[in-house]
């Protein structure tokens, strides 16, 4: 089986001004798939734009990325959509919800761009807020909602397709300490009961302690690749 994520001798170089700088810089990176990774650095190390290629959002300039096996830097504009559709799943800091759509509408929206009829995409909307623990609030607006429950709304329109890999870019940066704690045990158990391979960009040592493997940037390279405390898991346990 081949594995989750391959990338190697990535290169992302941007023009700021008269100069070039090199964003990642050779990168080689493997990510099995169930593993739960999270990406630390400072700002500027290049752990923004990993995550951009990693979602294919944005292409190298030069190397190799697999996802799931497939060569990513060859496919077309729409090869990419249909590949971003089917196979990931995004939660980044700010929400992005539909102001005036309720959480159902909004967890909807994927499945919409994806052509399923109205009575599917209300049932499976409903057991993705559900996963997450809304039963309850389908059809509450964002402004009738917490910052927390809003960023499980985004987390649940994130499941709707079943993806098999979740980038989250800081989804714990605009919450409290309780809360973020709250998002990372869900995350946590998405990773544990579905095998979801997950990969979460943070500067939050807090945040980075649930995953199974931490690895730092600094000026576009990787400098540290460890394993982590996988905090979620333990916490399991000891419920268990």
């Amino acid at each position: 089986m081949p594995s989750a994520l391959e990338l190697r001798g990535i290169v992302k170089t941007y023009r700021l001004g008269g100069a070039v700088v090199r964003a990642l810089d050779g990168v080689d990176l493997t990510m099995d798939a169930g593993e739960f990774c999270a990406v630390m650095g400072a700002s500027g190390s290049g752990k923004s734009t990993l995550m951009n290629i990693l979602g294919c959002l944005d292409l190298p300039d030069a190397g190799s990325y697999q996802l799931r096996g497939v060569e990513v830097t060859r496919l077309s504009r729409d090869e990419l959509a249909v590949l971003r559709r089917n196979k990931l799943g995004f939660v980044f800091q700010g929400f992005n919800l539909l102001a005036r759509s309720s959480a159902l509408e909004n967890v909807e929206l994927p499945l919409i761009y994806a052509g399923l009829a109205s009575a599917e995409r209300h049932a499976q909307a409903s057991a993705a807020l559900a996963a997450v623990g809304l039963t309850g609030r389908e059809h509450h607006r964002p402004n009738q909602l917490s910052g927390g429950q809003q960023q499980r709304v985004a987390i649940a329109r994130a499941l709707v397709n079943n993806p098999e890999v979740l980038l989250a870019d800081e989804p714990t940066g605009n919450l409290d300490t309780h809360t973020s704690a709250e998002i990372m045990d869900i995350f946590a158990g998405l990773n544990r009961d579905r095998g979801i391979t997950l990969v979460v960009v943070t500067h939050e040592p807090d945040v980075a302690a649930y995953a199974k493997r931490v690895i730092t940037f600094r000026d576009g390279r990787i400098v540290d690749d460890r394993a982590g405390q996988a905090r979620g898991a333990v916490a399991a346990a000891r419920e268990a």
